[in-house]
């Protein structure tokens, strides 16, 4: 009987994933947020049908009644984020929220099978996250002042990243982590939105070329002590979203040139100067011949994906646990192995989506301010995804990345849930500003109609 609920969940998992995937970018044929009502209803059908056909499979292959009493509170949590959301922001973007609700949720899956403890600091991570990030919104609607604040945003960045560099604990060759009171958390995971703040903050008013000089060296220190805390793929992040917010907030390709030679500079000193990159590139370029050395990750890594096949081998019945780090920055593999291929395919096209919204909300919106943070925090989180997903899958080397919602780490979900929650507060601003505009419309029509009137009876 098991062995027929795996394999018919397989099948069955793998349909609602992709019923989903289709109703998120069948919401882009919408304009109006009203009429995407029935899109967003049917996602969050397809959202509960995934989250419990998956576990229906653990309690098989388990038979442990915990994981039961788990789901039920995942269930709880999802779904009152879902209608609390609703509630408190009836002017908001559902499929934002949505998508996040069905991420989080493939990330309580995931990491219930590779470690059922992660999974649950995971959980309560997240639960309050949720409750202190529902308040995001609001003040991103509600505090003006937030654009003026430049220097502040850069001093604090700087000074965050400074104390890792000075005080932070050493993992694996990098400082990365600070505990305070026993609590450890990653600031550069933090300063990604802070550095996102102050570039939106230096560039919106202003975008010539000493303003674009003054930037770039805040910005060059920001890499600087990333880089000087053997941190590459945060300090690679931050480097991205500079030079792509730069490009957008000045439309010169001149800029973006320089910032793609300045990479491929910086790639090659990175390659010269780091013995860890020097191995990550080896292990890249031909793992299987270092395959019980530096290319141990990346091979298992392949194999697992290799072996799930389109459907996936089933939950509990791969051995993602071989691969080191499995439950952050090589998460990917593990979902692959199990939930298959395609579920993997469904899972980033979501990621893309979610994207899609960011650059839609950032191009409609009028204030530059907000127009610039919508876009750098868009930038920032698919560039992560695309960051593990490349490193997993050996289309690029590892970076140590994690995956947003998905990978085991507090400091890594909480960032990502502020960074959705901004963006649902600039999409409020946005449909204000719309409505706005609709009044002004309203205005203007019957003074032109009285214009028109004015010149037909002048003219007879």
């Amino acid at each position: 009987m098991e062995i027929y609920i795996t394999e018919l969940s397989k099948y069955l998992i793998t349909l609602f994933m992709a019923l989903y995937t289709l109703e998120c970018f069948l919401v882009f044929r919408f304009q109006e947020e009203e009429d995407r009502n029935g899109c967003y209803i049917r996602q969050n059908l397809l959202m509960f049908l995934v989250h419990f056909s998956c576990f229906l499979v653990i309690c098989f292959e388990t038979g442990n009644i915990e994981y039961l009493f788990f789901y039920v509170l995942q269930q709880i949590l999802l779904f009152a984020t879902v209608m609390l959301f609703r509630m408190v922001y009836p002017k908001g973007n559902r499929l934002i929220v949505n998508n996040m609700c069905l991420l989080l949720s493939i990330g309580f899956v995931i990491l219930t099978r590779l470690s059922f403890e992660k999974a649950i600091k995971q959980f309560f991570i997240v639960t309050v996250s949720i409750v202190a990030g529902m308040l995001i919104p609001y003040f991103i609607h509600k505090l003006k002042f937030l654009k003026s604040l430049t220097w502040v945003y850069a001093a604090a960045g700087i000074v965050a990243l400074g104390v890792v560099l000075i005080l932070g604990a050493v993992t694996y060759g990098s400082k990365i982590s600070y505990s305070i009171a026993g609590v450890t958390f990653q600031p550069s995971e933090f300063v990604k939105i802070v550095f996102v703040f102050f570039l939106a903050s230096a560039l919106y008013e202003s975008h010539d070329l000493p303003r674009v000089i003054l930037t770039a060296a805040l910005a060059g220190i920001h890499v600087l002590i990333l880089v000087a805390s053997r941190d590459l793929g945060s300090a690679l992040i931050f480097f991205i979203v500079y030079v792509m917010m730069v490009f957008i907030a000045t439309s010169r390709w001149i800029y973006l040139l320089l910032g793609c030679a300045g990479g491929c500079g910086a790639a090659v000193l990175a390659y010269r100067f780091f013995s860890h990159v020097q191995v990550r590139v080896q292990a890249w370029k031909d793992p299987f011949s270092c395959i019980d050395d530096a290319g141990y990750q990346i091979t298992q890594s392949l194999f697992a994906i290799s072996s799930g096949g389109w459907f996936g081998l089933g939950l509990f019945r791969g051995t993602p646990t071989s691969i080191p780090f499995v439950e952050a920055d090589f998460v990917f593999s593990a979902v692959a192995e199990e939930l298959g291929i395609l579920f993997s395919m469904c899972m980033i096209l979501v990621c893309i989506s979610c994207f899609i919204m960011f650059m839609d909300i950032s191009v409609r919106l009028q204030d530059r301010f907000y127009r610039l943070i919508a876009f750098g925090l868009g930038v920032t989180y698919i560039f992560q995804v695309f960051l593990t997903v490349g490193g997993g899958t050996k289309f690029i080397p590892m970076t140590g990345v994690t995956l947003p919602f998905i990978s085991y780490g507090g400091s890594s979900v909480l960032t990502t849930l502020v960074m959705f929650f901004i963006i649902e507060g600039l999409f409020i601003i946005r449909q204000e500003e719309g409505a706005k505009r609709v009044k002004r419309k309203k205005r203007k029509r019957p003074v032109q109609r009285e214009r028109t009137r004015a010149k037909e009876q002048e003219e007879e």
